[in-house]
């Protein structure tokens, strides 16, 4: 996905919901990530078109005030929030 077809995609599935109710992350392997969050209820993830896009997204939403930190693995093009 591009970076304006990520953020459109998380804006709506946040719901609304302020940006400090979420965690924004980003990964190589969602999969993995996800159990290590412990499979937390309302994950969603979208792959980017490049890691350069998945990190733009992650660091425009934590700006907003999403949780999360950098990171992401080796080749992180997905991007997920919950």
């Amino acid at each position: 996905m591009t970076e304006a077809e990520l953020i459109h995609a998380i804006e709506l599935a946040r719901g609304g919901m302020g940006y400090e109710a979420w965690t924004i992350g980003i990964t190589d392997d969602p999969g993995r990530r996800k159990a290590e969050h412990g499979n937390p209820v309302g994950w969603r993830s979208w792959q980017a078109d490049s890691g350069l896009t998945a990190r733009q997204v992650e660091r425009g939403f934590r700006d907003k005030g999403m949780k999360g930190s950098p990171g992401g693995g080796t080749t992180p093009t997905y991007v997920y929030i919950f």
